[in-house]
C-alpha cells in the first residue's frame, strides 16, 4: 500500500473520530438538561417544569448550538482535505481534546455554579478549539499540501479568513464574562455578526 492510501484511510479515521467525539459532547450536554423525577415530580406537568426551570435550560441549550458550530467547521475543513499526516493529525487530536475539555469547563460552571472563571474556562476553551482548527487548516494547506486538488489557492484563503469568526467570537466573550452571566450568554450571539463580517471582507463587499 503506497503512502498516499495509507494517508487517506488515515484522513477517513480521523474524521469518524472526531465526529464521534463531537457527536458524544453534544449527546453528554443532552443529558445535563433538567428532567422530571417522576418518583418525586415536583411538577404537574412538563410545562410547569419549563416555566419554572428554564435557566438552567439556557447554558446547556446555548452549549449545543455553540459545539454544532464547532462540528460544521471541522466538518467544512477535513471535507476539502484529500489525506492527512502525523503533524496534522497531531494538531486535530488537539482540537478534540479542547472539545472534551469544553465539556469538562461547561460540567464544572453547572456543578459549583456560574461564576466569572467558569465562565472564562468555558470561553478559552472554545477558543482554543477554534484555534487548533485554524491551525490545522493553515498547516493542511501551506507546505504539507494536503488540499484536494479541487480546493484552490482563494478557496483555501476565503476558508481561512472565514475561520477567524469561531475563535474570534470565544475570546470577545471572555470580557462579557466578567460582567455577568446575562452579557457572557448575549455575546455568543456575536457569531453570525462577525461570520457575515468575514463574509464581506473575503468578497470585498
Amino acid at each position: 500500500m503506497s503512502q498516499e492510501d495509507v494517508s487517506k484511510k488515515q484522513l477517513l479515521r480521523l474524521e469518524r473520530l472526531t465526529d464521534l467525539v463531537y457527536a458524544l459532547v453534544i449527546w453528554r450536554i443532552f443529558m445535563i438538561l433538567p428532567r422530571p423525577n417522576f418518583d418525586n415530580p415536583e411538577w404537574d406537568t412538563i410545562m410547569d417544569m419549563l416555566i419554572s426551570k428554564w435557566p438552567d435550560f439556557v447554558v446547556p441549550l446555548l452549549s449545543i448550538l455553540i459545539v454544532i458550530v464547532f462540528w460544521l467547521q471541522s466538518n467544512s475543513l477535513l471535507s476539502r482535505l484529500k489525506a492527512t499526516n502525523p503533524i496534522h493529525t497531531g494538531i486535530s487530536i488537539f482540537q478534540v481534546f479542547f472539545v472534551l475539555f469544553y465539556l469538562y469547563s461547561l460540567g464544572l460552571g453547572i456543578g459549583v455554579g456560574s461564576a466569572a472563571d467558569t465562565r472564562v474556562l468555558e470561553s478559552s476553551a472554545a477558543a482554543l478549539i477554534g484555534a487548533t482548527a485554524y491551525l490545522g487548516w493553515w498547516y493542511a494547506s501551506g507546505k504539507a499540501a494536503l488540499l484536494s486538488e479541487n480546493v484552490s489557492d482563494e478557496e483555501a484563503r476565503d476558508v481561512a479568513q472565514s475561520n477567524f469568526a469561531e475563535p474570534m467570537t470565544a475570546l470577545l466573550t471572555i470580557p462579557a464574562a466578567f460582567i455577568g452571566p446575562w452579557a457572557w450568554e448575549v455575546s455568543w450571539f456575536l457569531y453570525p455578526f462577525l461570520k457575515w463580517l468575514f463574509s464581506r471582507r473575503r468578497t470585498g463587499a
